[in-house]
């Protein structure tokens, strides 16, 4: 086993972008109507975040055969550190609630791309 702040110093020295966001995976602890009745306030705090710079990205995540919802979801939190997002996570009213749980992880990205285009004319955003 390697310490996260050797791993991330090591990425680094070889050139990966080694940037640190966490990643909750959300999951149903309660029936779908306590997770539904938390639904609205789940959501009007993950724009506020979004707004605030704190969430990277967030959504429901399918099974594993692709085809059905199964309730889990996943949220990416920009902060400072673990102890930080875990605060985030905690102020979710899904898991203030008790309707979901979830497990934090550091995740550190090296490699991929996004593509953003900007009409400058239509001022329309896409991201892919």
């Amino acid at each position: 086993m390697v310490a996260w702040a050797d791993y991330k110093a090591e990425a680094k020295s070889r050139g990966a972008l080694a940037l640190e966001l966490y990643v909750a995976i959300s999951t149903p602890a309660k029936a779908p109507q306590d997770v539904k009745a938390s639904l609205p306030d789940h959501l009007a705090y993950q724009g506020q975040l979004e707004r605030d710079g704190s969430l990277a990205f967030a959504g429901p995540m399918s099974d594993e055969s692709g085809q059905q919802m199964e309730g889990m979801g996943l949220i990416i939190y920009r902060a400072d550190s673990l102890e930080a997002a875990r605060a985030l996570a905690d102020k979710d009213p899904m898991h203030l609630s008790g309707a979901r749980s979830y497990v934090l992880r550091r995740w550190m990205i090296n490699e991929g791309s996004i593509t953003l285009t900007v009409g400058l004319s239509t001022n329309a955003v896409a991201l892919s």
